[in-house]
């Protein structure tokens, strides 16, 4: 893997306005990491080798700096990368464009970065990551909420941004699991980890990556009560998220689509106090 720190700092930090191409240093002591500032070490003619088979990524956040700094660090590791600074038109480029990861700012001008969500999962199961600034608990529970597959508060690191975006590329393609094959069957439907695929005789079932997780969480267990906080980690790999309701509106997502394919919703239960258990 290409390393990504060289030429960009550690962290991306929100600090205050200072003019294009002014010298200085911010206040952890290395120049131009304010992202405020315009970045202009970061503009760069280099042209990034175009692989056709390479992941094709939208970023939308209508701050200049952010969007230099991301797409800069995603394109040097071989991602093709879009940006759009508003979300009318970054959800217009969604509906005509394949992509495979949405990245989206949540203060964005016009329709706002969780609006733009809630839309693009109305139309489709893509993984979306939220960049923001706004880095409490419930900002996060609310972005996972309306759908939402991880979220990533600002100021972040270089290898953290590309560790979270390779992540969730792997979950939406199916490739976590490599190797021999990782499927379960419970309730009329099999669940494929390498083919990141569900389905049974009503056919298949479209789900996003974290509806995956949990059910292969669930289904992994049929029969046998799963908390939600076994479903927070097993599902976002998150142990410090003291707020479980948004595992619980993911189930009911989750128990939708699966009644949309043609299967029993009721096949994952609410065990009152407890948790969910998926039928045998």
């Amino acid at each position: 893997m290409a390393d990504v720190s060289r030429g960009l700092p550690e962290k991306i930090v929100v600090r205050h306005q200072r003019p294009p191409g002014a010298p200085g240093q911010d206040a952890d002591g290395g120049a131009g990491l304010q992202v405020a500032c315009g970045i202009t070490g970061y503009r760069t003619q280099e042209r990034f080798a175009m692989n056709e088979t390479a992941s094709r990524i939208l970023v939308v956040d209508d701050e200049p700096s952010i969007t230099e700094f991301v797409s800069y660090a995603l394109r040097k590791e071989g991602f093709l990368v879009e940006v759009i600074d508003n979300g009318e038109d970054a959800f217009a480029l969604a509906m005509k464009n394949p992509y495979d990861l949405f990245i989206l700012d949540i203060m964005l001008p016009g329709i706002d970065g969780y609006e733009l969500c809630r839309r693009l999962r109305a139309r489709t199961s893509i993984p979306v990551l939220f960049l923001s600034a706004r880095d409490t608990e419930l900002d996060k529970v609310v972005g996972l909420e309306i759908g939402g597959d991880d979220y990533l508060a600002k100021p972040f690191g270089v290898r953290e941004l590309i560790a979270r975006v390779r992540a969730l590329l792997r979950r939406g393609q199916g490739n976590d699991l490599p190797g021999s094959s990782h499927a379960v069957t419970a309730g009329g439907i099999t669940l494929d980890e390498d083919a990141h695929t569900a389905s049974g005789e009503a056919g298949s079932i479209d789900l996003t990556p974290r509806e995956f997780e949990l059910l292969a969480s669930l289904m992994k267990s049929a029969g046998k009560v799963v908390s939600r906080e076994d479903l927070l980690r097993d599902a976002w790999g998150w142990e410090y998220l003291t707020e479980t309701k948004t595992v619980d509106t993911h189930i009911k997502r989750l128990r939708d689509k699966i009644e949309t394919a043609g299967y029993d919703p009721t096949l994952v239960e609410t065990v009152r106090g407890y948790g969910y258990r998926f039928k045998h």
